[in-house]
């Protein structure tokens, strides 16, 4: 168990000198890959107590994804079918959409509906 930011830096420093002379045809039994499996583990379970990944806010998914398909908010108002003032709100977090702005979301911006919903 890594039990400080000291021990984590150096887990990942020797992580990254394994990655080098580690492949993919290197055998499961060689100890540099088996070190660097141990290591993996560790350096993860450090990550996942002290670096929690926090759940996606659906204003910063709408960017996203209004960034992926090369929309403005007036294409977004236009694609959803609401009012640009509307769009506004969802993308400041000021409001939070109907249900049945919810599903066309959902299903217009290809959104997990768990996220749309804040569940």
């Amino acid at each position: 168990m890594i039990k400080n930011e000291r021990q984590y830096n150096v887990a990942c420093e020797r992580i990254e000198e394994l990655l080098k002379v580690v492949g993919n045809d290197t055998p499961a039994t060689d100890k540099s890959f088996i070190e660097l499996d141990l290591l993996s583990d560790l350096v993860a379970d450090y990550e996942e107590a002290h670096y929690p990944v926090k759940e996606p806010v659906l204003a910063d998914v709408m960017k996203l994804r209004m960034y992926e398909m090369g929309i403005n908010q007036m294409k977004l108002s236009e694609l959803l079918e609401i009012s640009p003032s509307r769009v506004s709100d969802y993308l400041t977090g000021k409001s939070e959409p109907t249900l049945p702005v919810a599903r066309n979301i959902c299903r217009k911006l290809n959104i997990n509906a768990s996220v749309v919903l804040g569940v």
